[in-house]
């Protein structure tokens, strides 16, 4: 049996909807996914690691959906998703390399600099690889937090969502973000694609097979600071579809920040489908290391405080070029899939990473299955990057250029 996507924005809300019509104006449903299961990484400091790991395929979550027929075509709705970390019953987690940063970034900031100040360029470092991790802040609705309404013209939302350009990179991902295997874990440290925003409204339309968005957003308490632009839309026949999307957001001081174009195609082949996805990111202005000159110009001077934020933002910038090609096959109550992604860092350092990996989905019923995932990271020049699972990052390796390889076997139940 397929995974469900875990895109499921409006298009749930509406199906739900359109199920329950006949039965009551209103509802209100309580469902989620309980996913957790064993790990072994390698690569990482000390070696390889093995631990029970929530989210071996999705990040486990409980979700509250609200619809209520307005009538004349028009109708409201929520959604609330919570975290749950199985391992820990906690809101958020951390890579298992914790708080370690790419060499390159503590490396590019002590170049120049008197010995007597490398404590304070480790002391940045761990500052920032203090915030490597999600949901650290421990929001109780990290996942999505909106509330809507379809009218018939589309719908608009307003909250916490997933961003148009990760839509497109879930969609056109062969596995469909599920496991250690998937697109986006090449990409994570820094994010290659923002997933989700808060402060955003969106704009959603749905006309036979054509899909399309756009969404706004603003920083917290900022009128130019965090803001956000982006748009996607997609074609789905019965036997290909197509899409494109883009996000723009700009950085705390209001300077364009991380920007990712995205496009996909999935075409049916045999007993699934072929996906492709290919999408060109860029950061000139990193966020979240502006504020560094003024920490630490009282420890080393103006002059010196300038280089090392100058340092970190310049490892931080990202030019690079993101390609993914795979299959997934469902047959009766198998599923496979397998796929590479090729993450192409065009700057100097060349921190490229390809992974190429496979899935195996076992349906016990509709609602409980088996999974076994297996990734392996093969990392460049000055690359570190090492696998996660669903709703998890897996952080840095020991050190530049050394692989990683995971395996992982869990059990998934939905409710």
């Amino acid at each position: 049996m397929p995974a469900p996507h875990p895109l499921r924005i409006l298009t749930a809300a509406l199906l739900l909807a359109g199920s329950t019509a006949a039965l009551a104006q209103s509802s209100v449903t309580l469902t989620g996914i309980i996913d957790a299961g064993v790990t072994r990484v390698s690569g990482l400091k000390g070696g390889s690691i093995s631990a029970l790991s929530s989210g071996i395929m999705d990040g486990s979550r409980v979700i509250v959906r609200a619809n209520e027929d307005l009538g004349g075509g028009w109708r409201a709705l929520a959604t609330l998703e919570h975290r749950l970390e199985l391992d820990t019953g906690l809101t958020s987690n951390r890579p298992p390399s914790a708080g370690q940063l790419p060499d390159r970034l503590t490396q590019a900031a002590r170049l120049g600099l008197p010995g007597a100040f490398q404590p304070v360029v480790t002391a940045v470092a761990t500052n920032i690889g203090n915030g490597v991790g999600v949901n650290l802040s421990g929001a109780f609705w990290d996942r999505q937090a909106f509330v809507g309404v379809v009218t018939p013209v589309g719908a608009i939302l307003a909250g916490r969502q997933y961003t148009p350009g990760f839509e497109i990179s879930a969609t056109f991902d062969a596995f469909g973000t599920q496991s250690a295997a998937s697109a986006g874990q090449v990409g994570s440290l820094p994010a290659a694609i923002d997933i989700r925003l808060s402060n955003t409204v969106a704009w959603r339309a749905e006309v036979g097979g054509f899909v399309a968005s756009a969404m706004v957003g603003a920083g917290e308490g900022s009128s130019t600071a965090g803001r956000f632009v982006g748009a996607m839309a997609q074609y789905r026949a019965a036997s290909w579809s197509v899409g494109l999307g883009l996000n723009k957001r700009d950085n705390e001081r209001g300077q364009t920040s991380l920007q990712s174009l995205v496009a996909g195609a999935n075409l049916a082949l045999g007993p699934g489908r072929v996906y492709v996805m290919v999408a060109d990111i860029q950061d000139d202005n990193p966020s979240g290391v502006s504020g560094i000159a003024a920490l630490v110009t009282p420890s080393v001077g103006a002059t010196n405080a300038a280089l090392i934020q100058t340092a970190f933002t310049n490892a931080l910038k990202q030019d690079a070029r993101f390609v993914h090609l795979g299959y997934r096959a469902t047959m009766g109550v198998h599923t496979l899939y397998a796929g590479t992604t090729q993450y192409d860092d065009q700057r100097s350092v060349n921190a490229d990473t390809r992974s190429v990996g496979a899935a195996y989905s076992y349906a016990l019923s509709k609602r409980t299955d088996i999974n076994a995932a297996v990734a392996r990271f093969t990392n460049a020049a000055t690359a570190q990057a090492a696998p996660g699972g669903g709703g998890y990052i897996g952080g840095v390796t020991a050190s530049a250029g050394v692989d990683s390889t995971s395996l992982a076997l869990g059990l998934r139940h939905r409710f």
